[in-house]
Formats: structure tokens, sequence, C-alpha cells
């Protein structure tokens, strides 16, 4: 029977690959500027062509002077895929997920990023963050379902894998939201993602409960949770979430009248009473200490 301690060296594995790679700051802030990552949609449509004017940000309740407001369908991503591989996904579930996989690296651009974690008694990093989108392809082709679900675990090591590029994270984990064999707890990996610029979109197959791990990862970081009960439509879903994620709006602004430590609230407002605005609901600011 394989043993615990083979899914920790797995992510330990993973992170020292991550620690050798440039490092970026995460979502900590002292004086530089705060990130925020956010989905404007109006009768469920995304709305383009807002400015900064346009957008309210409040950080602990004081309103902020916004610096930078657009959106993100211009910009090169870097998109880290977090696959179940988990005996439950075996079968005709594997082969709809790589062709969900291959339709949405089908319509990354040229100078955009992918890398592909897959995890099942272990996390396995089956490509780091490359513009070889046909390496990815293979590496998918490659893999097969088997054994238990180390979930927080791999949702963990995204995370981290996320930070080592300076373009906007995107984090697909696709799952059942079943965790049986990781080693780290939710609130470890629910921290992480706290700390993370990555916006996280989940897909399910099936209905979560109300208070499920995908589900809290997924609100933590700003992102949209994808119940799915049939795969056939599992290729629109993942070409959406790109879709989806370049309509984003990129706001900035540098943190006035609010305490340095500690965690921020985050409200994000825009000029149309009939939008609705999808953001991280927070972040983590560090003293001048670096605490």
């Amino acid at each position: 029977m394989t043993n615990p301690r083979m899914t920790l060296i797995a992510i330990l594995f993973s992170t020292a690959i991550v620690a050798a790679a440039p490092q970026r700051d995460t979502f900590r802030v002292t004086a530089e500027e705060v990130r925020i990552d956010a989905l404007v949609t109006e009768n469920g449509r995304p709305v383009s062509r807002l400015q900064a004017a346009d957008f309210e940000v409040f950080d602990n309740g004081v309103p902020q002077e916004i610096r930078y407001a657009a959106l993100q369908k211009d910009t090169p991503i870097s998109a880290t895929l977090v696959f179940d591989l988990s005996r439950s996904v075996a079968g005709e579930l594997l082969d709809s997920l790589k062709e969900a996989a291959s339709a949405l690296l089908d319509d990354f651009k040229t100078e955009d990023h992918a890398a592909l974690i897959t995890f099942n008694n272990a996390v396995v990093l089956g490509s780091p963050p490359t513009r070889d989108f046909a390496g990815v392809r293979r590496a998918l082709d490659k893999v097969k379902a088997f054994g238990n679900s180390a979930l927080i675990d791999a949702c963990y090591a995204g995370l981290t894998l996320a930070e080592t590029r300076p373009d906007p994270p995107l984090l697909i984990i696709f799952s059942d939201g079943r965790d049986t064999f990781s080693w780290l707890t939710e609130r470890a990996a629910l921290e992480t993602a706290k700390r993370s610029h990555a916006v996280v979109y989940t897909v399910s197959t099936g209905m979560l409960p109300k208070k499920a791990f995908l589900r809290d990862v997924t609100d933590l970081t700003g992102g949209t949770l994808f119940e799915v009960e049939s795969t056939r439509n599992l290729p629109e879903v993942f070409v959406g979430i790109l879709n989806e994620f370049r309509r984003r709006y990129l706001l900035t602004y540098t943190p006035q009248g609010v305490p340095e430590a500690g965690w921020h609230e985050l409200v994000v407002r825009v000029n149309r009473s009939s939008a609705r605005v999808r953001a991280r609901p927070g972040y983590v600011r560090r003293n001048s200490a670096g605490n």
C-alpha cells in the first residue's frame, strides 16, 4: 500500500521546482500596489469598456484611489491545470478530460503559458509553465487514472506553482471534490489561497455540499465553480473558463488609511445598479518588517 509520505515527497519535489524559478511577491503588500482581479457581469454576461472611474474599491471599509483598471483580454496569461487522476476518473471520464484540455490548449495564444499538475496517490508535475502546448498535450496523453485523491495537496502545489510567473495566473482544478489521501490540511491550502494572486476556477463532476473545499478555495480567490453532471459539454466549460478569465478586469491601488498588517477585507463595486462584481474577498498585508 502506498504510504502518505509519498504524497509529501511529491509535494516537496514540486515546490523544489517552484523554488528554483523566479519568484514574485504574494498578495501580501507593504506600500506597494494591491492587485484585484474582478469579473463584472450584467444579465449574466461580462461587461466591457469600464474604466477606473467606474469602480469603487474599499479596503477595510476605507475608499481607495484606483490607479489602473483594464481588461486582461490582451495580456498574456499563465494557466495551471490541476487534474484529478484518481480511480474515479478512469474510463470515459478521463477521455472527456483529455478532450476538454486539448480544446482549452487550442484556445491559448502563443504568448500564454500553460502548466500541468496531476494527482492521485501523489502530486505530479506533468509540465512546468511553458509555451510548448504540444508538450503539455503529450504529458496528458500518457497519464492513467488510478488510486486515491490528494486534492488538497495538489491545490497547494498548483497555487505555489502559479506564483512563479508574472503573468495573470489562472488555476483550473478538475475533481469530484473528494480528498482521500492528502497530507496537508484544508486550512493550510486555504491560507495559501489568501496569499496568492491566482484566480481559481473549479470544475466538479457532480454537485458539491454547501461546505466544500473546492467551493471555499474558489470563493477566496474570486473564481467560479462549475458543477457538471454530464461530461459531454466539458470542452465548452473549459474554453468558457478561459474566455471569462480574459474578460476580467485588473485593478490596482496603493493602500491608504489602513493598517499595515493582517487580513484586509475588500469590497469592489461598479456604478451600474444591475451589474454584479466577483472578486476575492480580501488579502493579507504584512508590516514594514516583512511579518
